[in-house]
């Protein structure tokens, strides 16, 4: 994806997410967005996974039919979903049962399903608590769909749900879907809710162009930079990771395997690492 539409892309959903927000500050929206892109985020990961593992037997859906291939999947292979789900969490190592995968949830929107907020309820709790081990524990716990900021009674706040995420899903469908892309437009929004909200972007994350210059400075050999990177760092450490990217930014710098382990930790929010 160029820089250009990565731009772009940011660009859309920041229109998307001024324009839908109304009274609610840029602070409360911001959880909302971002939320149901991290969503959007895991959803194409586990189903790309899923398809790799189930191989032949990953369903190939006619086009136009709005089913997410998984459930097609579990409708036909009821007796083999256990043990699908417990190779899926050792790979992967979580699970999002197919009610709760993006796709399904984005056609709930699209149809102004009326079941659409307990669904996301449903599906944002069994990530957390029940998807492997206590990986995702708190993880959408910023996100309150019972807030009346949304809507005073159930049936307006499912209204208002289904038409953030149904904006979302069509502004996204414009462009690639890699995480590469979302993680820029992640970034890109949070940059802007800061922005929104009077503060600085670098209260809520190390902007990038200074996290990469920090994660190759700390990736250089100590003892004779001129030697260009090390081959692996044994460990690292942030004392103020907020959502990570740094920490994520060395490891990138170094591959897959140039980290042993990562620590994080945060005063103000649960690290993501």
């Amino acid at each position: 994806m160029t820089a250009s539409n990565q731009q772009q892309l940011g660009k859309t959903l920041w229109a998307i997410a001024d324009d839908l927000r109304g009274a609610m500050n840029a602070d409360d929206f911001r959880d909302y967005m971002l939320s149901f892109l991290f969503l959007r985020y895991l959803s194409d990961n586990y189903e790309a996974a899923a398809k790799k593992e189930l191989g032949s037997d990953y369903p190939l859906l006619e086009p136009g039919d709005k089913r997410s291939p998984l459930s097609v999947w579990y409708a036909a292979n009821q007796a083999d979903i256990e043990a699908f789900e417990k190779q899926m969490r050792r790979k992967v190592h979580y699970v999002i049962e197919p009610p709760h995968l993006w796709s399904s949830i984005a056609e709930m929107a699209r149809k102004q399903d009326g079941e659409l907020l307990h669904t996301l309820q449903n599906g944002f709790k069994y990530i957390e608590n029940k998807s492997f081990e206590s990986t995702f524990q708190g993880l959408f716990s910023e996100i309150n769909l019972d807030s009346e900021k949304l809507g005073r009674t159930y049936t307006d706040r499912n209204a208002r749900l289904c038409t953030i995420i149904q904006k979302i899903a069509e502004g996204i469908a414009r462009f690639s879907t890699s995480s590469d892309m979302l993680g820029d437009a992640y970034e890109y929004l949070i940059g802007q809710f800061a922005a929104g909200s009077g503060k600085k972007a670098g209260e809520f994350y190390t902007p990038q162009q200074i996290s990469s210059i920090l994660s190759s400075i700390v990736t250089l050999d100590s003892q004779d930079p001129s030697l260009g990177k090390r081959a692996k760092l044994d460990r690292v450490l942030d004392f103020a990771c907020g959502s990570g990217s740094l920490l994520l930014n060395v490891r990138r710098q170094l591959g897959q395997h140039g980290v042993g382990k990562i620590y994080g930790q945060e005063k103000t929010s649960p690290p993501t690492i």
